[in-house]
């Protein structure tokens, strides 16, 4: 494998200011991404899973920079861009894209598909003229399953699955190296999520494409992920190949999140782990480690010292004190 991540992500902290009074003076922030690190190697999808409102498409979007980071570094292809300025910026998003999870909300209502697809051809000039624009986006509609005529309809001509299938067509039309799929098959239906999720293994066979998979279906991340990273209240308390997660988890959240999975076979049976208590507010987040209010297993040092990701054994790491 590579040494050098075709993504590498240190420290990344976001945190959104609360105002309030009359002079809309800053009293408070929320802790969305609180120090989170990630490698992810060219070729592999990462899963990024967690409950909602953990940070997931926080961390994604400000990977991407859609939203800017509080602080932290971010690196691709050896490069760091954290801080680039708008042009550099501008030419970075040809090899960083992003699948919406909304495919409703996430396309104009008053553009054609053609028109949608082609525009990031146009700001980046990768086309010579129409007819190579239109061409390509012909090529992009084929591609991902729908038909040539399609160019010339508007979103609201299609169904959840067609729309979709569309932002990962506009997705593909810059020839990205990483694409942050935020939560992409979470609004369409339990069918027509197999459809899409075979749609995007086929596509990283073909283009190489390398996968940021947020989601928190644990099902889905298992079937398409390399590795698994778990999320909990703004930091990444477990990574491991997926497998290895599924089988042998090492955190207790971890562990309580595998638990409430459904189980298609009857006759088997699995211990739920219901945790006491609700997510802390994240505004206020507990000291030490952010779990310990819900953990079966925390002791004193957990309440006053926050856990780092320690590396185990088979590429496992756990942000634990008290590991299984």
């Amino acid at each position: 494998m590579d040494p050098t991540p075709l993504l590498r992500v240190r420290n990344l902290v976001k945190r959104f200011p609360i105002r309030s009074g009359v002079l809309s003076r800053v009293t408070d922030h929320v802790h969305a991404v609180d120090g989170v690190s990630l490698d992810i190697q060219a070729g592999e999808t990462l899963g990024l899973v967690g409950e909602s409102g953990c940070g997931k498409s926080t961390t994604g979007r400000c990977i991407l920079r859609l939203i800017e980071p509080s602080a932290g570094e971010i690196w691709f292809e050896g490069r760091n861009v954290t801080h680039l300025d708008k042009r550099a910026h501008r030419a970075l998003t040809r090899d960083m894209q992003i699948i919406f999870q909304d495919p409703f909300a996430s396309l104009d209502p008053r553009m054609q598909v053609g028109r949608i697809i082609g525009e990031a051809m146009v700001i980046h000039r990768l086309a010579r003229n129409a007819r190579e624009r239109q061409d390509r986006v012909v090529q992009l509609l084929e591609t991902v399953g729908l038909h040539p005529d399609h160019l010339h309809r508007f979103p609201h001509e299609f169904s959840g699955g067609q729309r979709q299938r569309i932002g990962i067509a506009r997705a593909l039309a810059v020839n990205p190296k990483l694409i942050v799929c935020d939560e992409p098959v979470s609004a369409l239906d339990v069918s027509i999520q197999a459809q899409v999720i075979n749609l995007l293994e086929d596509l990283q066979q073909q283009l190489g494409l390398t996968y940021l998979f947020i989601a928190h279906d644990l099902s889905v991340v298992e079937h398409i992920s390399t590795r698994v990273a778990v999320m909990y209240l703004g930091r990444i308390v477990e990574v491991a190949p997926s497998r290895a997660l599924y089988t042998t988890p090492r955190h207790p959240y971890t562990e309580a999140l595998l638990s409430a999975v459904p189980i298609p076979d009857p006759t088997v049976q699995r211990k739920r782990i219901v945790l006491k208590g609700d997510v802390p507010n994240p505004i206020q987040p507990p000291p030490g480690c952010h779990f310990h209010p819900r953990c079966p297993r925390a002791e004193t040092r957990c309440r006053t010292e926050t856990p780092v990701l320690r590396d185990m054994a088979d590429g496992h790491q756990v942000a634990c004190h008290f590991p299984n």
